[in-house]
């Protein structure tokens, strides 16, 4: 029993250490934001393009992530964190810092629209969703460089 406790509590010292770092790293933090992000919009475009049934669900955690991103995102884009970790971030959002605080807070509104909006079909979602990945792309058309891979 004691050599099972002292696993778990190591486990839990390198995870809880993992945390710490990846907290003083904003690239690493904005990327695990936005690709759980990507990966909630995913979810919720198969369900409008017939490929995953509707999920009401789904929908509405898929919808609390982009919120949670929308609130968090914008601080994780601190001066210094303008290159390294492979960021995709263009330096726009540094030297139009009001513009690029501007098209979060219009992805932040688009989100809390389809969450009051609290879809219940493919055809609720639909609407609420071209909304968002409307703010979604006009951001990264200004702010993000794709990596070629």
């Amino acid at each position: 029993m004691h050599k099972q406790s002292l696993i778990l509590l190591t486990i839990a010292a390198t995870l809880l250490s993992s945390l710490a770092i990846r907290a003083d790293d904003p690239i690493s933090e904005r990327q695990d934001l936005m690709d759980g992000t990507r990966d909630a919009l995913k979810a919720m475009v198969k369900m409008v393009r017939g490929e995953a049934e509707f999920d009401a669900d789904t929908v509405t955690n898929s919808l609390n992530t982009m919120q949670n991103t929308a609130a968090t995102a914008g601080d994780l884009f601190p001066p210094g964190s303008e290159t390294g970790g492979d960021t995709e971030a263009l330096p726009s959002i540094w030297s139009d810092r009001e513009g690029f605080n501007q098209a979060m807070d219009h992805f932040a509104k688009a989100v809390d629209t389809a969450l009051a909006a609290n879809p219940q079909s493919v055809a609720d979602l639909n609407p609420v969703l071209r909304g968002i990945t409307k703010t979604c792309k006009g951001c990264h058309d200004d702010y993000r460089q794709e990596k070629d891979n």
